[in-house]
């Protein structure tokens, strides 16, 4: 920019009129012209924040040169075709020129700058089901993290457009949720700025909790971008596959067809929880008995497969069968998806396993789901790795050496099951839910059994106790990353 700017200040003298002063800097005016407020963001726009013509001077028709006096027009030059009129050649004023000129360089070499997109109730539907991909920052004018965002947002969004400039392909968008506080209630916003992920209007369960910056932002749409499922293209490839995920594959005769963009669909959604393959024409087609189908390979090797038996152009049974079996009752609790277990508010009944008792995984597992199916909503069914998570254990004041060990952590105290091998006995595990459910843990552990527990002729004793405080609660949401809305009539 400071070579043209150089350039044109030493170019001026040549082409500038009588009396000019010559071209000040792209950052000053030239005559005629004078500062202007941005009326808007882009390119063209950048130009005219800079200079704006006052006003164009109506344009002479003829050459004229310095201080010569012309009484009458010169006669026009008659047309070769009487048909055709000829019209006198538009000359701009040198001031003019410049003026031009300057803005001209100035919409050369001034980036671009892509508008967020600001969503509504009147336009947040229409924009979001017509984005492949949307990420919507939910933000409030007054939290200083979503201040320190919007540069940050805006830089990633200019970004991504460059790479992917169709305006339907990526969406950076982003809600005021003091003024659509309807929007904000809709999906649940509880921290601000919250950055959710959307795919053809349906909201992803994860949100984006990375880095916020530039590059991991754009680095994190680049893979939504990217094609979730894995072609195969010979089938002895599934025999080494990796079977301690979650592997969905589907077979088809062709990838242009309607069963096809439904997996497509749902692959885009679940990819984080299953591995996703397809298989297409003549590869498929040993495993293509009564047409297009989709396998489920369950973790283990001995574990069966499952078939779906379901219309493969229903988007929604398609989706709901898929999710049951990538999103498992029982899920490994990480440190990475720690924050995001936590948000969710439920209390959480955890085995801690050490990571090659696969026993006893699968035996707590069984009886979740004999015993606890009933309490899905209310509880979350999870499995820790005793090494990884010894801080919480010793906080109910076990070591490695102690698993498996089942506990509640309820977000304000840890409870202890009792004997690992209790887990078996029916009912025994319900029953410890529902104790959290009604409060008796709570009560036993500060005032000791409910007179209800003692035996007749036994006088109750009121033992004081001091259960260990809530470990996973220190993985909920940093107060120094987000302003988290303790009431959620806030909104």
């Amino acid at each position: 920019m400071r070579l043209v700017q150089d350039y044109i200040s030493r170019s001026a003298p040549r082409w500038a009129g009588p009396g000019s002063e010559g071209v000040r800097g792209l950052s000053g005016s030239c005559p005629g012209c004078s500062p202007l407020e941005p009326p808007s963001r882009g390119r063209g726009a950048a130009a005219w924040r800079i200079l704006r013509c006052r006003r164009l001077p109506e344009p002479s028709p003829f050459l004229t040169q310095p201080n010569q006096a012309q009484s009458q027009p010169p006669a026009p030059v008659p047309a070769a075709d009487p048909s055709v009129t000829m019209h006198p050649a538009v000359f701009l004023s040198l001031p003019d020129l410049r003026c031009s000129l300057l803005l001209l360089v100035t919409w050369v070499f001034t980036p671009v700058t892509t508008e967020i997109t600001s969503l509504d109730t009147e336009n947040i539907d229409e924009i979001l089901n017509n984005a492949d991909v949307a990420l919507v920052n939910f933000y409030a004018d007054w939290c200083r993290f979503s201040q320190m965002l919007h540069p940050i947002f805006e830089e990633a969004s200019d970004v991504i457009k460059e790479e992917f400039p169709n305006e339907n392909q990526v969406v950076f968008a982003r809600v005021d949720c003091d003024q659509h506080s309807d929007i904000a209630q809709r999906y649940r916003i509880s921290k601000y700025p919250t950055l959710k992920l959307f795919r053809n209007g349906m909201m992803m369960k994860r949100e984006y909790r990375g880095q916020r910056s530039v590059k991991a932002l754009a680095d994190y749409i680049r893979q939504q971008k990217s094609d979730p499922i894995q072609e195969i293209r010979d089938l002895a490839e599934i025999t080494t596959l990796d079977r301690s995920k979650r592997n969905i594959i589907g077979y088809f005769e062709q990838k242009d067809s309607d069963n096809y963009r439904v997996f497509e669909r749902v692959a885009n959604i679940l990819h984080d929880d299953c591995a996703f393959l397809s298989a297409f024409g003549d590869v498929s087609k040993p495993e293509r008995y009564s047409g297009d189908n989709i396998i489920y390979k369950p973790p283990g090797q001995s574990a069966p497969d499952m078939v779906y038996l379901g219309a493969m152009t229903n988007f929604d049974v398609t989706y709901n069968w898929i999710q049951d079996k990538c999103v498992p009752l029982v899920r490994e609790i990480t440190f990475e998806n720690g924050e995001e277990l936590t948000e969710e508010g439920l209390p959480f009944l955890i085995l801690f396993h050490m990571k090659e008792d696969t026993e006893s995984l699968e035996i707590f597992q069984n009886e979740v789901a004999r015993q606890l199916i009933s309490e899905k909503g209310t509880i979350n069914f999870l499995h820790a790795d005793c090494d990884k998570f010894r801080h919480p254990l010793l906080h109910i004041q076990k070591t490695p050496a102690d698993c498996p060990v089942i506990a509640i952590d309820s977000f304000r105290h840890m409870y202890v099951f009792g004997d690992f091998k209790d887990v078996l006995i029916p009912g025994k595990l319900k029953q410890f839910v529902f104790d959290l459910h009604s409060g008796k843990l709570h009560r036993e552990f500060h005032h000791g059994p409910d007179p209800t527990d003692t035996a007749p002729g036994e006088q109750a004793q009121d033992v004081a106790s001091s259960p260990p405080e809530s470990s996973f609660q220190k993985l909920a949401p940093s107060e120094y990353r987000y302003t988290l809305l303790r009431d959620r009539d806030e909104l």
